[in-house]
Order: C-alpha cells, then structure tokens, then sequence
C-alpha cells in the first residue's frame, strides 16, 4: 500500500510570525515533523504543500527525498479551509491512503504515527482515522449547562465519562472519502488517543515557550 504523508504549511502565520521555519531547540520547527514522517516505515512519500519560498528552499536541501508542491494563489489566504487544500494537494498525488499532520506539531512521535496507521489497517469497516486528546473533566456550555456530568451528582473527574478534543495531530483518509465528503473525516471514523507532550500545538506565542520548555527537557533526558 502507498501512502503519502502530507504537511502544509503557509509562509505567513498571524499569531506566531514565521513560526513553521522559525528554530524550535536546533531546527527549524518544520524539521521535526518531516524527520519523524521520514523516520515511519509504512509512510512511502513524504509531501510539502507551501506558499513559503523560504520552505520551499530551504527543504529543498535539507530534505531532497522529500516532495514539494507549490500552493496555488487562490488557495494561501489563512480563511482558506484544510479540506480544500487538501482536495488541491491529493489531486497532484498517487496514493492508497494520505495521513496530514502539522510541523506546529512537533513531537508527535513515528511509533504514535505507526500504531495509528496500524489501527486503521487493521478495521475493515473504518474509513478514516483521526487524533484526539482525552479530557476527562467538567465541561459547560457557552450557557452554563453541564456538558458531561451531573451536578448533583459529584463524581471523580477520573470516574467522568471522557469526551475527546480533536487535536489536530493525524488524520489518516482515502481520496474517495475526500473527495466525496469534503472531508478528510469519514462516515466511520477511528479516534487515536495522544496525550501528553506529544499533543501540543503550536498555534499562539505562549504554546511556542511551551513547546522551548518540552524541547529542553527532553533534550535533558536524552530523547
């Protein structure tokens, strides 16, 4: 089976200026991604889909097995939704299966990337698989309702029925399932569980501090 890992990726980020090719620990913070895609056995083809001359360069030497496509004009603005680019990026490519993650994603580990490739393998009946953060707390509403418990009833958050946060990590999917929902979300979904460290995303400043803090400490540890 081919698959195609793809990572897109805009030369302009709002809230975190350059943030995908600014220096995470040693490397600029899309390396970490890409080498841990490249590291994943089942993963035939690693994809770059930028609007970045500067990521388009500078990968072009830093990854030369790695594919790069040039974004199209009409498809850079940040309103632009995933689901489009991702119709734009599988139409230039010939795959099985395609697997999207993000470089704001940068601890996201190849044997996490495997098991949940492996998971979905394995379900004759899924369509897609996608990543999740358990969260087993209180949740309201916006209008102060209890969304998962009962008030009355005040259980151990570790004994509430967990909901899952869509975290943004991995979405694993079929050309058919893209191309005829719209969404790289399928009718019969698999959830993977990733927690900890390797769910943080880098969207805002402070998550970037966070992401400083992590890199240290692992580098600390020895990982």
């Amino acid at each position: 089976m081919k698959i195609s890992a793809i990572v897109p990726m805009r030369h302009s980020s709002e809230r975190v200026p350059g943030k995908n090719y600014r220096r995470l620990g040693d490397r600029p913070l899309y390396h970490h991604i890409v080498q841990t895609l490249l590291d994943v056995p089942e993963i035939t083809e690693v994809v770059i889909d930028t609007d970045s001359a500067t990521i388009l360069e500078e990968a072009s030497t830093a990854f030369p097995g790695v594919r790069l496509l040039e974004r199209p004009p009409h498809l850079r603005s940040g309103e632009t939704p995933m689901n489009d680019v991702l119709l734009n990026t599988v139409s230039a490519l010939e795959a099985d299966l395609f697997l999207q993650t993000h470089s704001t994603n940068p601890f996201l580990t190849a044997d996490t990337i495997s098991h949940g490739l492996n998971l979905l393998a394995a379900d004759e009946e899924a369509d897609s698989l996608f990543g999740v953060t358990r969260l087993q707390a209180r949740l309201w509403t916006k209008d102060v309702k209890p969304l998962n418990h009962d008030p009355k009833v005040l259980l151990r958050t570790q004994d509430l029925d967990p909901v899952y946060l869509e975290n943004s990590c991995m979405y694993v999917f079929d050309r058919q399932t893209l191309v005829a929902r719209g969404n790289r979300i399928g009718e019969r979904p698999l959830v993977l569980e990733i927690n900890g460290h390797e769910a943080l995303d880098i969207d805002v400043e402070p998550e970037f501090r966070m992401a400083e803090l992590v890199w240290s400490s692992l580098q600390a540890k020895g990982n």
